[in-house]
């Protein structure tokens, strides 16, 4: 299944990142573009999340520099653009994976497309490894890992039905139950002609 490839290539990016566990190392891509296209997009998608979110626990120090702060914070702008090219990237693969199948007349589209669901499905995996670091966490009173103890049930419960949603949904594109759209997400923040401060008014 589609999610079970997902989730260890996840939880592969994760573990390789916090072996340095700095937002500055170096990135390689374990899966070839041209012969794994799929592993090389998830891949990538994971650790521009891996990165977003420890840029997001750097930011939030209430000592941090000012200035050190406004450059992270254009960082985590790149980063958010980032990981909206890498859903798109996704979702045009399963397009042109299904672009074969034609939807049968009933066919409906989803709430979300299949890479938005990736996406969620990446920041989880994020989300399970560092409630498991706070479940364990030796220098924690009992009664913290307990609470991320029950919290972590939930994530890994929250982890099983959104992979089956995800495997559903692309069951059923491609058995023409559903079909799918990718959409541009045009953000307006980034772009000089849209975001009135960049192009210089007010």
């Amino acid at each position: 299944m589609f999610s079970s490839k997902a989730n260890a290539i996840f939880q592969d990016v994760i573990n390789t990142y916090h072996i340095i566990n700095a937002v500055d190392q170096p990135f390689v891509n374990k899966y070839d573009e041209k012969n794994h296209l799929l592993e090389h997009l998830l891949y990538r998608k994971c650790w521009i999340d891996t990165v977003q979110w420890h840029y997001e626990d750097i930011i939030r120090d209430p000592n941090i520099d000012p200035l050190a702060a406004l450059k992270l914070k254009r960082q985590i702008d790149a980063s958010n653009q980032d990981r909206t090219d890498m859903v798109e990237y996704i979702d045009s693969y399963f397009l042109e994976e299904y672009s074969d199948v034609t939807p049968k007349a009933n066919a409906t589209i989803n709430t979300e497309s299949p890479a938005w669901g990736v996406d969620r499905l990446s920041i989880l995996a994020l989300k399970v490894y560092h409630m498991e670091e706070e479940a364990t966490r030796k220098d924690a009173s009992e009664s913290h890992r307990m609470a991320c103890q029950k919290k972590l049930d939930i994530l890994l419960e929250q982890r099983v039905d959104l992979s089956t949603a995800i495997d559903t949904l692309l069951n059923d594109i491609k058995n023409g139950d559903k079909y799918m759209k990718v959409y541009k997400q045009m953000k307006m923040y980034n772009d000089d002609e849209l975001n009135p401060v960049l192009r210089g008014t007010k």
